[in-house]
């Protein structure tokens, strides 16, 4: 006589690969889910915000990260010279300009075609 102990056995449960899988798939979505919707994008911010620090020159009105507004007087490898009033000139990092406000105008041999 056969027990009913026995007769439920572990006949009907899957491998022990296929379970640990199925466990590692919702892991696997949050991070796709994560890569799309916080990586991916930050990853984007730093490229703009790197080539905008690139592009950078003379003339341009800045803001930078603590919300000094200027216009760029001068340029080193690392650093920016910005006038932020008459006469009043301050040093920043080139990592710390948040944006552009307005670029330089174009050079007056550029605008003069005669």
């Amino acid at each position: 006589m056969v027990s009913i102990a026995y007769a439920m056995g572990q006949g009907g449960a899957p491998d022990g690969a296929a379970a640990s899988f199925t466990s590692f798939i919702p892991l696997i979505l949050m991070f796709v889910i994560f890569y799309f919707l916080l990586i991916r994008p930050q990853q984007k911010r730093n490229k703009d915000h790197r080539g905008m620090i690139a592009n950078l020159k003379k003339g341009d009105r800045i803001v930078t990260s603590g919300g000094l507004h200027g216009r760029i007087t001068g340029m080193d490898e690392t650093t920016l010279t910005v006038e932020i009033a008459d006469k009043v000139r301050v040093k920043i990092n080139r990592s710390n300009v948040a944006g552009i406000v307005q670029s330089a105008p174009p050079a007056a041999a550029e605008t003069k075609e005669s």
